[in-house]
């Protein structure tokens, strides 16, 4: 999560985030999964909204990220994809996973909530 904090040089301010890159909002929310629990951010870009939810052993993206990098690092990383909101990210479908995420019980066709609960 330092990645975007980093990336976008993010001031908090109560839970909303003001991304001085574009002048936009990032929105943070906390996701929870029964007993765990993620954390979802939602970041305007210029032409697209970049979604991403990040639990204690992965996390869940949006098709903006890149699945093979993440593949590279090690990552347990699985993607949905034609999403613009956390809501939408939890309630698609999973279109690929790398390696780390799938010895962790992550599929392709599983829901973001499921991915993202094996994933926390």
């Amino acid at each position: 999560m330092t990645f975007f904090v980093l990336l976008l040089e993010v001031i908090n301010f109560n839970g909303v985030y003001i991304n001085e890159a574009n002048g936009g909002l990032m929105n943070a929310v906390d996701i929870k999964l029964g007993e765990k629990s993620a954390e979802g951010f939602e970041i305007p870009l210029k032409n697209a909204v970049l979604v991403v939810a990040c639990g204690k052993r992965g996390f869940v993206m949006c098709g903006y990220l890149n699945l093979e990098t993440s593949e590279k690092m090690g990552d347990a990383a699985c993607v949905v994809k034609g999403i613009k909101t956390i809501d939408e990210l939890l309630d698609g479908k999973v279109v690929g996973a790398t390696s780390e995420a799938k010895k962790l019980g992550v599929e392709p066709g599983m829901s973001g909530r499921e991915a993202l609960g094996r994933l926390a």
